[in-house]
C-alpha cells in the first residue's frame, strides 16, 4: 500500500516553531562584483544596512523574524535594483518568491520608518551656507537652498477604480515631489500624490509649501521650474526674458535646476523598479509610495556612502511629464520684488 506523502508547511520550514535564524546565504562566501551584479551594492554597504536595521527586522511580532535581517535586506536590494522577483534570486539566498515579497515589505517599513533620520534640510548655519556654496559653484545662482521638481513612477490600477491616479498620459502613476541639493542628496521628498495631479497643484498642497512659509527661510529660496508659480521662497524662471541680465539669470536657473532632473535619472538607474522597464510596481499606492521612499532613503545613504553613479547611463521607460500648463507671471508682489533683486543684484 502506498505511503502518502506528507504536504509540507512552507511556512513552518522557513520560520519553525522555535523562530530560529535562518543563514542560508554567507556574504564573505561571494564577491563584492557579486553582490554589486546581483543585489545593486558592495558588502560593507549591505553590513551597514544589516546594523541599521537589524532591530527592526528581528521583531518578535513579525512572523519573517526567522529569516536572518541580513537575507531579508538582500532579498529587498535584490528587488529594489533588479524590479523583479526572480525565482534564481530567491534561490540564491534560499527562499520562496513569497518569502521574498514578505522581506521586501519587512525591510521597506523600516527603511520608511527612517526616512527623516536621512532625508531632511540642514539646520545648522555652517550646513546651511555650504549648502548655497554648492548651489553658488555650479552657475552662480545664490542663496540656493535646494531645487525641486516632480517625476511620475507607475503604479498598477488601484482595485477601486480611481481616476485621481491617472495621469495626462493615461498611466496610473505617483506624482512624487523631491527636493536635493546640489550632489543630488534627497532634502525632501513626499512619494504619495496621485498622478492626475499637476506638479503646481501637488506644490500647493505639500508639507514642504507648509514648512516653508511658516519657518519663514529668508536666508534662501528653492529653485523651481515654469510649473510652479514663484514665491518668495521660490524662484522660478522668467516666462519671456529681455535684458542680458533676465537672460544670464534664466541660464544659471537652468544649469543649477537640471541637478534634480540628474538625480531623478540616477535614482532610476539605480532602482530598476521605479524605472518603468519591468512594469509598474504591482502593489496599492500606498505601499507603491512607500517602496519610492525606501529608494529614495536609500539613495541618500549611498551618497553618504560614497556610491556615486551619476556617470551610470540613464534607463528606463518612466520619463518626466511635460506640464501642460498657462505660463503666468505670480501675483504675489513680495515673491516679484524679491526675483528682481535677484536679477538686479547679481546678474545685471
Amino acid at each position: 500500500m502506498a505511503v502518502p506523502i506528507a504536504v509540507l508547511d512552507c511556512d513552518l520550514l522557513l520560520y519553525g516553531r522555535g523562530h530560529r535564524t535562518l543563514d542560508r546565504f554567507k556574504l564573505e562566501d561571494v564577491t563584492d562584483e557579486y553582490l554589486v551584479s546581483t543585489y545593486g551594492f558592495p558588502r560593507q554597504f549591505i553590513y551597514y544596512l544589516v546594523d541599521l536595521l537589524g532591530d527592526s527586522l528581528s521583531r518578535p511580532t513579525q512572523r519573517s523574524r526567522a529569516i536572518s535581517p541580513e537575507t531579508q535586506i538582500l532579498a529587498a536590494l535584490g528587488f529594489y535594483t533588479s524590479g523583479s522577483f526572480q525565482t534564481r534570486m530567491g534561490d540564491a539566498i534560499g527562499i520562496s518568491q513569497a518569502s521574498m515579497s514578505r522581506c521586501v515589505a519587512n525591510v521597506t517599513e523600516a527603511l520608511v520608518e527612517r526616512a527623516s533620520q536621512f532625508i531632511h534640510f540642514p539646520e545648522d548655519e555652517a550646513t546651511v551656507q555650504s549648502l548655497k556654496d554648492d548651489f553658488y559653484g555650479l552657475a552662480g545662482m545664490p542663496g540656493v537652498l535646494g531645487v525641486v521638481d516632480c517625476t511620475h513612477v507607475a503604479i498598477k490600477a488601484p482595485n477601486a477604480e480611481d481616476l485621481s491616479y491617472v495621469n495626462r498620459k493615461g498611466l496610473h502613476s505617483l506624482n512624487c515631489l523631491m527636493v536635493c541639493d546640489a550632489r543630488g542628496v534627497l532634502l525632501s521628498a513626499e512619494t504619495h500624490w496621485p498622478g492626475s495631479l499637476p506638479d503646481c497643484t501637488v506644490l500647493q498642497q505639500a508639507a514642504l509649501t507648509s514648512q516653508f512659509e511658516t519657518e519663514l527661510h529668508k536666508d534662501g529660496w528653492l529653485l523651481g521650474d515654469s510649473s510652479f508659480f514663484l514665491r518668495t521662497w521660490l524662484m522660478t524662471p522668467l516666462h519671456i526674458p529681455e535684458t542680458p541680465a533676465e537672460y544670464r539669470y534664466n541660464m544659471a536657473h537652468s544649469a543649477t535646476h537640471n541637478v534634480i532632473e540628474r538625480t531623478f535619472r540616477t535614482i532610476r538607474s539605480r532602482f530598476r523598479c521605479l524605472d518603468g522597464s519591468k512594469g509598474t510596481l504591482q502593489y496599492s499606492p500606498e505601499k507603491s509610495s512607500h517602496i519610492i521612499l525606501a529608494c529614495c532613503v536609500l539613495h541618500n545613504i549611498s551618497l553618504e556612502h560614497g556610491l556615486d553613479v551619476w556617470s551610470s547611463p540613464a534607463t528606463g521607460h518612466m520619463e518626466q511629464l511635460e506640464e501642460e500648463y498657462e505660463q503666468m507671471e505670480s501675483m504675489d508682489s513680495e515673491a516679484c520684488r524679491i526675483r528682481q533683486e535677484l536679477l538686479l543684484t547679481h546678474f545685471s
